[in-house]
């Protein structure tokens, strides 16, 4: 079984930064790889970014790229999600989820966290 934690979640004008976390356990991560999804409100949940954990190769949604940045700390579990330049419309609720291998879609993910609001505010 494999727990997620996100944090660093919260309220950033237009134009900002924010740094997510997912703190993860219960299992070694050296062949999984951890993707960051968002919702919305009244909209399905949308991939962001993803990384193998491995090796470090990075996917991300054409709607951030450039802005975000995937990233993920082996000795510590975690992975992390910048978010610079965020524009209103990067408000959601963010999730963590890994699984054995990449994927940009909901269900190719076992394990998910609780979500961290994200507002950007104009």
């Amino acid at each position: 079984q494999v727990q997620l934690v996100e944090s660093g979640g919260g309220l950033v004008q237009a134009g900002g930064s924010l740094r997510l976390s997912c703190a993860a356990s219960g299992r070694t991560f050296s062949s999984y790889a951890m993707g960051w999804f968002r919702q919305a409100p009244g909209k399905e949940r949308e991939f962001v970014a993803a990384i193998r954990w491995s090796v470090g190769y990075t996917y991300y949604a054409d709607s951030v790229k450039g802005r975000f940045t995937i990233s993920r700390d082996n000795a510590k579990n975690t992975g992390y999600l910048q978010m610079n330049s965020l524009k209103p419309e990067d408000t959601a609720v963010y999730y963590c989820a890994v699984d054995h291998a990449v994927a940009n879609t909901v269900q190719g993910y076992r394990y998910w966290g609780q979500g961290t609001q994200v507002t950007v505010s104009s």
